[in-house]
């Protein structure tokens, strides 16, 4: 599995667009370690990933998402974890953005 960290990044939400109308984006809860779930995404951890389905914790991006982030244009922290790109809108802290 490559080094995560590594592979998270800064996505526009126009970025998105593409994986958007795909179906490919997959929201990930604040409270939750994009990290974390990506290495469950790519470890097969179905019980997990089952558990924050049920939750809303993890969720496909729905329409509703995607006319609010046309509207605030938000920047989001993102792993692609084929064929879903994981995305978390970014968190202002008060030193600024939160890095992945």
């Amino acid at each position: 599995m490559p080094d995560l960290n590594r592979e998270c990044g800064e996505l526009a939400w126009s970025a998105l667009l593409p994986h958007f109308a795909r179906g490919a984006v997959i929201r990930v809860a604040p409270e939750l370690d994009l990290i974390d779930v990506a290495h469950r995404f790519g470890n097969n951890d179905t019980a997990q990933v089952q558990a924050w389905l049920e939750t809303a914790a993890v969720s496909r991006a729905t329409d509703d998402d995607a006319r609010r982030w046309n509207r605030v244009k938000p920047v989001f922290r993102a792993i692609v974890m084929a064929p879903w790109v994981l995305v978390q809108e970014r968190a202002i802290t008060n030193q600024g953005l939160h890095a992945c």
